[in-house]
């Protein structure tokens, strides 16, 4: 391929690297409202997400189940793209919208932030709503990764001396329930349960 070749450029890549930028700085505002301090970015969340994705992806894989490992990555990544700007949406806020604006929203976002990407921005956005429609193992593993970082997170909050944060952990296992992954989550949910209970003494 010559220096000067273009034929793989990707109109838009600049705008949406400066944009997606933001998700270093935006904070998970469900910890804030709980009184919690110096709180995660939407990226470090991504971040956790992604990692804990890879290992369950690894983890179906070991026990015959069909994955496509890079797809969970991507998905993983994508996955909260819109929040870069939307922010951080709290349960709180947004029991205040019917469910299908709020998503309706979400799309639209995600389509205008990846569409000047071409084809590329499309094979993204068909990912994005992979997720949100939960049609593939992958993108329920990539959902049971969201729970699970939030679980890994409240744990270490509390172990900073967060004390109100019981409310995820009722809820974890309906949470779960509809994702048809528990062969794979059960002990991990069950030992961060444990560890959480003898953190508390």
């Amino acid at each position: 391929m010559k220096a000067n070749d273009r034929s793989t450029d990707v109109p838009g890549l600049a705008a949406l690297l400066t944009e997606i930028m933001r998700l270093k700085a935006i904070p998970r505002m469900g910890w804030l409202l709980r009184g919690i301090r110096d709180v995660e970015s939407v990226a470090a969340h991504l971040f956790g997400v992604a990692f804990i994705a890879m290992l369950l992806a690894d983890r179906a894989k070991m026990r015959g189940r069909q994955v496509e490992s890079e797809k969970v990555l991507r998905m993983a990544l994508l996955h909260d793209l819109s929040e870069a700007r939307t922010g951080d949406l709290p349960s709180t806020i947004k029991k205040y919208f019917e469910p299908s604006n709020v998503k309706m929203a979400d799309e639209r976002i995600v389509k205008e932030m990846l569409m000047e990407l071409g084809s590329l921005g499309e094979s993204y956005i068909e990912l994005w709503r992979e997720y949100e429609d939960r049609t593939s193992l992958e993108s329920r593993l990539v959902k049971a990764a969201d729970k699970l970082d939030l679980l890994l997170q409240a744990h270490e909050y509390e172990k900073g001396g967060a004390a109100t944060l019981q409310e995820f952990w009722e809820s974890a296992d309906a949470d779960f329930a509809n994702l048809g992954v528990d062969d794979l989550i059960e002990d991990l949910l069950g030992d961060l349960k444990k560890n959480r209970k003898m953190a508390s003494g």
